[in-house]
């Protein structure tokens, strides 16, 4: 080989041989590298023959230099392309492939630079006429050689190299990046000439791909002990291309040998993350053994990097506060939605004025007779006076008030009205004619008559007639023994604790009672008017024309209640009688009984001494002004800690006696949970409750409000 084309091809292949600082990692950039530096040695075996060889045909030469121009032209764009396709495929093949990879590229680079250079007559007379290079216009030539005549078309004989399939790399942690453009600029700075870059119509960043790792490589999980890495060896000298001129017919055409490549070391690869995405290239993946699991916290501090703070005591207090605040406050919330949404309780009235009133003077004593037993009551206020000893005894026919308050009381009616009627039996016929034998009876009924309600009442209580007691005992009941039952159970609901009856007249001595109790009957008797206007007459008139007189003398000699008289030998006079008052504006009823009276005409000593005590108990009667109209006497407590109070509706008095202490209490009515100022809520009672005498409305002061969210929160019953 001449030695001006040996250096030239040494000088060629000095910027390939330099090596390279960074690991060959992507086999596609070096074959894309190669395929430059074949077309280069191509074109400088080339001239190497042409300055060897001065007798060639310079119109052949310069055709032959064109037409291989325009294709060195055409491969380089392809293999450009081609590059950049490999650089951006994932490479499969192991980076011990590299450098068999570029053995081959070279060996194909002599082959097109021979094909070249044997080519044409020119090569073989090794005239020095410069070579175009591709891309560039071609150089004129010297001045005093004759001018090139235009190339004429001659069939040559041109050898195309294969192209090489890419090589592709092994699975490694990291991407080499551009390694094609970085060789060819390195080439080109070392032979001092600049290619133009082939146009590919794609932008620099289209044909780099860069590996972006989804974790850091030394992230303390991934982090474990490795071998202490070799250093990367150096990319392996390429083989220098030898310029050969065209051979002689004589002398065969060697053949290139490729020089022993010395076997690159394996590069020291990262560990392999523990965990890591299935498809991630450069990870590999290991088997782990399943771990217990981890508290929240130290979980919680793996997948942060941010171990578990160390335990305090005001860590720990802190953590239990995040915990149990929450809790608290639901508890708290579902508290107070409960307490707002519970039934208000039921409003109560309370007194706030005295509870009592006492009437000036000394104790009433009200003048009694010297025998027997009394009793006297204002009805609804309290007991008057009262003397002898309260012990049961015979009543005579004051038993018949039981009888009369039985009968209207089962069948009810209102003044002047007569009610059923009744038909007398044989019974009542007969015992009509008791009257004989001193009894009292009505003589002038006959079986089969009729008589209203109202009739044979005042048969009972105006002559005092046993036959029809026994009568209506008969018709309520259907027997005598089953009406006095009723009798007695009337007493015991009455409270008359010391009474017994055992027939419906008082006939017999068995009917005990006491004047205590027949008051407490009295009381109950005068609030049934039907039966006061029976007993308030001085006669009555039977059915038949017969005009009977009332026993009881009260009535009409000073407008009295009659009620009723009894006497018997046994029994002695007795009466129970009632009288009515108007006292401050208030009508009051009095009530007494007398009891045991044996004076001969035993019946007109129990009048007269009944009457003398019923005057002086009118008399006492008095009357004071205890509360003024709009005057507070309480309040309505709506249980939660509200108080609205109320005042009276007009001026309050008092009925009673001297040394009289009356009762005040507070009734409630309909208590809403609102309302305006004014409405009525209750009524102020003045005297012994149940049966008080004097009533006053109460109403509210000021607007009664519901009570607040407050209130309902704290409320615990």
């Amino acid at each position: 080989m001449p030695e001006s084309a040996e250096k030239v091809g040494n000088s060629a292949d000095s910027a390939d041989a330099e090596p390279d600082t960074e690991p060959d990692a992507d086999a596609g950039d070096d074959e894309a590298a190669a395929s430059d530096e074949g077309d280069d040695r191509g074109e400088d075996g080339a001239d190497d023959g042409e300055r060897a060889d001065v007798e060639g045909d310079a119109r052949l030469r310069a055709a032959v230099a064109a037409w291989v121009g325009s294709a060195d032209a055409k491969k380089g764009t392809g293999d450009a392309e081609k590059a950049e396709e490999t650089a951006e495929k994932p490479e499969s093949k192991s980076t011990e492939d590299a450098p068999e990879a570029e053995a081959e590229a070279e060996a194909e680079s002599e082959s097109e630079a021979e094909a070249g250079a044997g080519d044409g007559d020119d090569a073989a007379q090794g005239k020095d006429t410069p070579e175009p290079k591709p891309g560039r216009a071609p150089e004129p030539a010297p001045k005093g050689e004759p001018k090139p005549e235009p190339p004429v078309d001659q069939p040559t004989a041109v050898f195309k190299a294969p192209r090489p399939k890419p090589a592709v790399d092994q699975p490694t942690t990291m991407l080499k990046l551009g390694g094609a453009k970085k060789d060819d600029a390195k080439a080109g700075k070392k032979s001092g000439e600049q290619k133009p870059a082939p146009k590919t119509g794609e932008s620099d960043v289209e044909r780099t791909s860069r590996f972006v790792a989804l974790k850091p490589l030394d992230a303390p999980e991934t982090r474990k002990p490795q071998p202490k890495p070799q250093s990367h060896p150096q990319s392996p000298p390429k083989p220098q291309p030898q310029s050969k001129a065209a051979p002689s017919p004589a002398q065969p055409k060697p053949k290139p040998k490729p020089q022993p490549q010395p076997k690159p070391q394996p590069v020291a690869q990262p560990p392999a993350a523990q965990t890591g995405p299935a498809g991630l290239t450069g990870l590999e993946r290991t088997t782990q053994q399943p771990l217990p699991p981890k508290p929240p916290l130290d979980l919680l501090a793996e997948l942060t990097n941010t171990p578990p703070p160390p335990e305090t005591p005001l860590r720990t207090a802190a953590r239990r506060v995040k915990i149990w605040t929450p809790l608290v406050v639901l508890l708290a919330i579902v508290f107070a939605v409960v307490q707002a949404v519970r039934p208000l309780p039921s409003p109560t009235l309370a007194l706030t004025a005295k509870d009592s009133y006492t009437f000036d003077g000394g104790r009433l004593s009200l003048p009694w007779p010297s025998e027997g037993q009394g009793w006297m009551d204002g009805v609804g206020i309290g007991t008057m006076d009262h003397f002898g000893n309260q012990t049961p005894v015979a009543i005579g026919s004051v038993a018949k008030t039981m009888t009369a308050y039985i009968i209207l009381r089962d069948h009810p009616l209102k003044p002047g009205q007569e009610g059923p009627k009744i038909q007398v039996d044989a019974t009542a016929e007969k015992e009509g004619g008791y009257d004989k034998a001193g009894e009292s009876t009505l003589n002038t009924v006959k079986a089969g008559d009729f008589l209203t309600e109202k009739q044979a009442l005042s048969a009972v209580m105006i002559p005092s007639a046993n036959n029809i007691a026994r009568l209506l005992a008969r018709w309520d009941a259907g027997s005598e023994a089953a009406f006095v039952k009723k009798m007695n159970d009337t007493a015991r609901e009455l409270g008359m604790a010391h009474t017994t009856y055992t027939d419906p007249s008082g006939l017999k001595e068995t009917t005990v009672s006491t004047a205590e109790d027949q008051v407490k009957l009295g009381n109950a008797f005068v609030k049934v008017p039907a039966l006061v206007a029976i007993t308030s007459v001085a006669s009555w008139t039977d059915p038949s024309g017969h005009y009977w007189t009332n026993y009881n003398e009260l009535p009409y000699r000073m407008g009295a209640i009659g009620i009723k008289t009894g006497s018997t030998t046994a029994a002695g006079g007795n009466l129970l009688f009632a009288s009515r008052k108007q006292v401050g504006g208030q009508t009051v009823t009095v009530v007494g009984a007398i009891l045991g009276q044996h004076k001969p005409k035993i019946l007109e000593t129990a009048n007269a001494v009944s009457k003398t005590a019923l005057l002086a108990a009118q008399e006492a009667l008095t009357s004071a002004k205890i509360l003024k109209k709009g005057d507070v006497v309480g309040y309505v407590d709506d249980q939660l800690g509200g108080h609205t109070p109320v005042v009276i509706t007009k001026d309050v008095t008092a009925v009673g006696w001297a040394g009289l202490k009356v009762d005040l209490s507070l009734t409630a009515g309909h208590l809403p949970h609102s309302a305006k100022a004014g409405t009525k809520v209750g009524t102020l009672t003045v005297g012994d409750g149940a049966q008080g005498a004097v009533r006053v409305p109460v109403a509210l002061q000021n607007d009664l409000a519901e009570p607040g969210f407050a209130d309902k929160l704290t409320r615990v019953g």
